[in-house]
Parts: structure tokens; C-alpha cells; sequence
């Protein structure tokens, strides 16, 4: 089972899917430590992502959805809010 909370920044997306992992013991994915993750593993992905962090921007929605789809893949099957 996947599950996606989608809304602004302060929405209480994280807030909410926290809540729906621990419930249904599930692995939450939050974009921010997602970003952290890559720039720390020096990956050319995690190179993009630290050059928008650094300039204090938001990483764009592609460059986003490519760090969820790479930890996805990584999961496993149906784990992750």
C-alpha cells in the first residue's frame, strides 16, 4: 500500500502521514530527509539537489518525484506513506 499526502508547505503532511505509518506500520517518506539522504551518498542526483538546498530554493517537483521514486524502488513492494 502506498500512500501520498500532497498539499502546501506547513499543510501538516508530514504531521498527518507520520501518524498513518506508525498506525499501519508502514515506512514514511519525507521529501526533506529524502534530499539529506542524497547529498549525503554524493550522488549525482544528491549534486542536484544540494545546488537548489544551498541557494535555499525548492527542489523542483521532477528532481523531487526522481528521489521518492529511487527510495520506492528501494522498499520494497507496498511500504511506504
Amino acid at each position: 500500500m502506498y500512500i501520498i499526502f500532497m498539499g502546501p508547505p506547513g499543510a501538516g503532511k508530514g504531521t498527518q502521514a507520520e501518524r498513518v505509518a506508525s498506525e499501519l506500520e508502514l515506512e514514511h517518506l519525507a521529501p526533506g530527509d529524502l534530499f539529506r539522504q542524497a547529498v549525503k551518498q554524493q550522488s549525482e542526483l544528491g549534486a542536484e539537489v544540494q545546488s537548489y538546498m544551498e541557494r535555499g530554493e525548492l527542489v523542483p517537483d521532477e528532481i523531487t518525484i526522481r528521489v521518492i521514486l529511487e527510495r520506492l524502488i528501494n522498499i520494497g513492494e507496498g511500504k511506504g506513506v
